[in-house]
């Protein structure tokens, strides 16, 4: 009995600190990584590729075939003096032979090298799409932290009215308020309870978008950390030149562009190489029997030389087309720079003028701190209305909110610049 109490507390133990473990960005963006099932795909392509660089590689070797053959036959058959006999004849032969290409316009080189290409394309694709998911992670991941933030500014405005409620319900049993001002209080504590349970259901849908985002099932253990550092970046704001060379260098998108490029580049190598003739050498080594008895060993050895000349002009017109795929690459490669260019230039001018709203959310909240500190004081005083005050209330919590959504919407901005590099 003492064993059995002793694994269930164990199992509720784990089971409340799972429920109370919070997952940190890198966490998060961890398990997407591991369970997207696009870069499991991908993945795969990629393995397909590097198989074919690995067979290309492979086929400079020389091929090496084994051959053998056994045949029986019956009945009347002639024989050397020119009459027929019955007779019983068994035979046997055993073959081995070899072949290398010498020479195939280099040919095999050039396939190499176009499958180099192609295995490093599908690396930069792999990287494109790891690199999309951390970014929408990280999307999913800020937008909780802002509405976790959203949340406690409902929870904050809640209690400050429900202070008020205590305070001037005091009031109202000593009969210095009449019980009819506690009216409107009751209202905008219900409006700001309805407020409250909209930011916790927001709260609650940009955790299971999170959940979806990295794949995981059960979402209602779910919560994230804030993290300690998170303006830590605010100083990286690098202009829109630095990071638009540095994204060159480094950006999967443009490496894969530029791999496409050099792989048509390797197809019209390769398309021009059928022009050239073709050197092989092959040897080959036989013998068998012939009614049990061993015939004579042969061995072989030979160049074959094949040269292409005419094809109904189908050589040149493969280069033609390798040439237009290379000029339709050489595009490719440029727009996705110019893209590239435009993406950096819009981030960074929107990281400004997030900056920017930020600064100006802040100045306006500190100014409806002030305005709704002035009000309350009126309103203690006799000097104003209990609606003007709560119409100063709301508008802090108004400004509060802006400040909020303006500080997470520069993180995001910062976040993007610097994916982007």
């Amino acid at each position: 009995m003492r064993k059995i109490i002793i694994i269930v507390v164990a199992l509720l133990v784990a089971l409340f600190t799972r429920a109370e473990q919070k997952m940190t960005l890198q966490e998060c963006i961890d398990m997407a990584l591991e369970n997207n099932r696009n870069i499991k795909q991908r993945e795969l392509e990629r393995k397909t590729k590097e198989i074919a660089y690995k067979q290309a590689r492979l086929n400079l070797l020389p091929d090496l075939n084994g051959s053998a053959s056994q045949s029986w036959s019956f009945g009347r058959s002639q024989i050397a003096d020119g009459t027929y006999q019955n007779l019983n004849v068994s035979s046997s032969s055993y073959g081995i032979s070899t072949g290398i290409t010498l020479f195939d316009g280099l040919k095999m080189k050039y396939n190499i090298d176009e499958r180099m290409a192609g295995l490093k394309k599908s690396e930069a694709d792999l990287e494109k799409i790891r690199q999309d998911i951390i970014l929408n992670v990280s999307t999913a991941y800020l937008q909780v932290l802002l509405n976790k933030e959203l949340l406690q500014v409902a929870d904050d405005q809640l209690e400050l009215t429900k202070n008020k409620i205590e305070q001037q319900q005091k009031l109202v049993e000593t009969g210095k308020l009449a019980e009819g001002e506690m009216y409107e209080l009751y209202a905008q504590q219900s409006k700001e309870e309805l407020s409250k349970t909209q930011a916790d259901n927001t709260l609650k849908l940009s955790l299971l978008d999170l959940a979806q985002i990295i794949e995981l099932s059960d979402f209602e253990d779910l919560d994230v950390e804030v993290p300690a550092d998170l303006m830590s970046n605010e100083l990286q704001l690098l202009d829109a030149k630095t990071v638009y060379e540095s994204a060159v260098a480094h950006r999967p998108e443009v490496k894969s562009a530029e791999y496409q490029l050099k792989g048509n580049e390797k197809n019209v190598q390769i398309a021009k190489a059928a022009f050239f003739p073709t050197l092989t050498f092959g040897a080959n080594v036989s013998s068998g029997y012939y009614n049990s008895v061993a015939t004579p060993t042969s061995t072989g050895v030979g160049f074959n030389l094949s040269v292409p000349i005419f094809n109904k002009m189908g050589t040149r017109n493969q280069v033609k087309t390798a040439q237009l795929n290379v000029e339709s690459s050489k595009l490719d490669f440029e727009n996705t720079k110019i893209e590239l260019r435009k993406t950096i230039q819009q981030a960074y001018y929107n990281a400004i003028a997030a900056k920017s709203k930020w600064d100006a959310a802040i100045k306006s909240e500190q100014a409806n701190k002030e305005a709704y500190r002035f009000a309350n004081q009126k309103y203690e005083g006799g000097r104003a209305t209990l609606y003007e005050l709560y119409q100063a209330k709301n508008n802090l919590s108004t400004a509060q909110s802006d400040v909020v959504q303006a500080k997470y919407e520069y993180i995001f901005r910062l976040k993007i610049l610097e994916l982007l590099m």
